[in-house]
């Protein structure tokens, strides 16, 4: 089949497909319309996609955004032709349909600004991304799911407590041997998540043998696709069991498939990248053998302290502890490396000597849960003190020996804390 022919067929297809789409979409438009009114993967994009940047800014050029001014318009089997190419490249189920549509005008047209930063920070990110994809024997494309988790914030953190550019929870995290500590997160280290991130794709793929249903379990956890499942009648696709699965999860999926398109075909669409203004390829990373903390060291290495920020965000105070039996790594431009080598000892005499002479002092190094007593307030129950501090009511309840959820303003409650909540 020659190329035009074989083209010809697929548009042909293309443009059937579509219509019938469309015409299943018309007969629910009015369902369609109120389900992404309140749908709460558009309400996380704008807590996410519009997070503050500016604590980065200096490390962008905006003055490309001058030319985000431009939005193209393409037909829906445009959208369809497109997405069906990606589709031929990957082992995931890439489809076009209005679910699809939705998400790609979020990105490409209500957040055209947040995706060229991304698209920067994905020049920074995706290398590093696909180095652990490639040695997990995993889909390159699965580097995308972390736009839609955390729009590339190795710092974000969503109002469940959910961090780190893959956004795990903290005892998922600690499942897949992420600790945090009060000075280190690693769900916030882009490496450290990107492994966990991996294992748990390996691992949901050997249970469904779907991407789509892996990322469905990514977003909602393997229990609720088990449920939906079931509630389906045993089948194992996506699409069919999507009603059955919760709110967020229906959209999840949708949004991937449009961060695919759009991160695919962002020049199509008018988008410049906005980079960060470091380079992946040009930076390296030292282990560190003594505590030590950003602000001398960017004084030391004549390095701003956003860069510095930027390239080590699991460092919660912005100090590498010294622990036994632990490893702590420091990530620098290649160019600042030879500097830190080459001033090494004295930049942790310094810090000796600050410890020695006790001029400065840094909190106290905890990992264990600490136990608090929590007194009560007007207004509260058990659910919403489990979710101010990352924990379940059944475990306030046998902490606490309590036989209901009843409680009482004034009570005091035994809770073990994460140190990231204290």
């Amino acid at each position: 089949m020659n190329k035009l022919f074989r083209f010809l067929f697929l548009s042909l297809i293309s443009l059937s497909q579509v219509a019938s789409a469309h015409k299943d979409a018309d007969k629910n438009k009015d369902s369609l319309k109120v389900a992404f009114t309140d749908d709460p993967m558009v309400a996380y994009f704008d807590s996410v996609l519009l997070a503050n940047y500016a604590s980065t800014e200096e490390l962008f050029d905006l003055d490309i955004l001058s030319g985000l001014t431009t939005i193209p318009e393409f037909s829906d089997s445009i959208y369809d032709l497109r997405i069906r190419s990606l589709d031929a490249k990957s082992p995931i189920d890439l489809v076009f349909n209005p679910y699809v549509k939705q998400y790609i005008n979020v990105y490409t047209r209500q957040r055209r600004a947040q995706l060229s930063r991304m698209m920067g920070l994905a020049e920074y990110y995706f290398p590093m991304f696909e180095e652990v994809l490639d040695q997990f024997d995993l889909p390159l494309e699965l580097k995308y799911l972390a736009i839609v988790e955390s729009a590339l914030n190795p710092r974000a953190k969503s109002w469940a407590g959910a961090t780190g550019l893959w956004q795990f929870m903290y005892n998922t995290g600690k499942e897949y041997d992420l600790k945090v500590s009060s000075y280190v997160d690693e769900r916030m280290d882009p490496y450290r998540a990107t492994v966990a991130a991996c294992r748990f794709f390996k691992q949901s793929y050997a249970v469904y043998g779907d991407w789509s249903l892996v990322l469905a379990s990514y977003n909602s956890g393997r229990g609720n696709v088990n449920k939906a499942i079931r509630r389906s009648g045993g089948l194992k696709n996506y699409w069919r069991i999507r009603r059955f699965l919760p709110k967020e999860t229906r959209s999840y999926v949708p949004a991937f498939i449009a961060v695919c398109y759009a991160m695919n075909y962002t020049s199509e669409h008018g988008i410049n990248v906005v980079k960060p203004g470091v380079s992946y390829y040009k930076t390296d990373t030292v282990e560190v053998k003594y505590q030590v903390d950003f602000e001398y060291l960017a004084a030391s290495l004549d390095i701003s302290m956003t860069e510095l920020e930027f390239l080590n965000p699991s460092y919660k105070i912005n100090v590498i502890p010294n622990i036994k039996g632990r490893k702590y790594y420091l990530s620098l431009p290649i160019n600042k490396m030879g500097v830190f080598v080459a001033n090494e000892k004295e930049i942790y005499a310094h810090f000796i000597e600050l410890n020695n002479q006790k001029q400065k002092s840094y909190p106290k190094y905890t990992e264990q849960d600490e136990r608090i007593v929590y007194r009560v307030k007007s207004g509260e129950y058990l659910g919403k003190i489990a979710l101010r501090y990352g924990c379940s009511v059944k475990k306030i309840r046998q902490w606490n020996n309590l036989k209901n959820d009843n409680i009482r303003v004034g009570q005091r409650l035994i809770l073990y804390v994460r140190p990231d909540y204290v």
